[in-house]
């Protein structure tokens, strides 16, 4: 009889190389939110999947690159704080740029970790095949590590063969979730995120990363399958607001009927959804701001 596998796996690499794409198609549902725009992800979200003979606790991080300013330098620490718990770290480069500034950086921070690292070249359906086998033979020789597998997030090459791997590297162990849990993450937190990645899809520029969102409100009306939400756009500039809002609200109103649609796939609900843009200036720069947010622990 096969033993039972558990474990904390880390997700980690550069912005942009689809850390949240590939643990959404790992857990088979949306968890954390995704655009085409680098530095998507903020804070360390968890999915789990439970299979019949392990329990995968995949830990999706911000991409890791050379800090920037206050909020930049706490999404690096998360990410790189996120490797200290983790059984198994998953390093994810992609297949048309597969070793950046940012990697070797990676790279460095790697060296220094216990757990064993699992390589992940990603993007491989925008490559020649021809152009895999240097890049594997180019990582081979920067580190032990203990799997390398080409695959496609998007569209889902390899991802099964990944997923078995990582069964194989996990310690033997008990679940530790609920078998039909899905995330840790607070309700109302990941229909911020929902609500933020909208905005990230719909402004161009540099707006998206000047937003934060606050959920005020989930209130479920008695007697119907309604949810009134509530929630603050927070920008820094006056100028972003108007963007956000668009000419005659029609941006506001976009933003909110797309963000609105995936609420009510989390909620399982009809949903009434409102929402006010206000400019705070500092939000980046202030702990108790960030505290409210859910970007830094209380």
């Amino acid at each position: 009889m096969n033993s039972y596998k558990s474990g904390f796996v880390a997700i980690i690499g550069r912005p942009n190389v689809g850390k949240s794409t590939l643990m959404n198609r790992l857990l088979g549902q949306k968890v954390s939110i995704v655009s085409p725009r680098p530095q998507t992800t903020r804070a360390r979200v968890m999915g789990i999947k439970s299979l019949p003979g392990a329990q995968v606790i995949f830990l999706d991080t911000p991409g890791i690159d050379k800090a920037g300013g206050y909020f930049h330098r706490l999404m690096v620490k998360t990410a790189t704080n996120s490797l200290e718990g983790a059984d198994l770290i998953l390093w994810i480069v992609e297949a048309p740029d597969p070793f950046s500034q940012d990697d070797k950086l990676i790279l460095e921070i790697l060296k220094r970790v216990k757990p064993p690292v699992l390589l992940v070249i990603n993007k491989i359906d925008l490559v020649e095949k021809e152009r895999l086998l240097p890049t594997i033979d180019r990582f081979q020789a920067l580190l032990p590590f203990v799997e390398i597998i080409p695959v496609s997030a998007t569209k889902g090459d390899n991802t099964a063969l990944l997923e078995s791997l990582l069964v194989q590297y996990l310690p033997e162990g008990q679940p530790l979730y609920p078998l039909d849990q899905l995330t840790d993450q607070p309700e109302r937190f990941i229909i911020a995120e929902l609500i933020r990645e909208r905005v990230f899809r719909s402004v161009y520029q540099e707006v998206p990363y000047a937003v934060a969102v606050l959920v005020e409100h989930v209130r479920p009306r008695e007697g119907r399958a309604l949810t009134d939400v509530e929630a603050t756009i927070y920008v820094e500039k006056d100028s972003q607001k108007a963007i956000i809002i668009g000419r005659g609200g029609a941006m506001l109103k976009k933003i909110g009927e797309l963000a609105r649609l995936e609420i009510e796939k989390l909620l399982g609900t009809q949903v009434f959804l409102k929402l006010w843009v206000k400019v705070r200036s500092d939000w980046q720069k202030d702990d108790e701001a960030l505290k409210r947010l859910g970007y830094l622990q209380p």
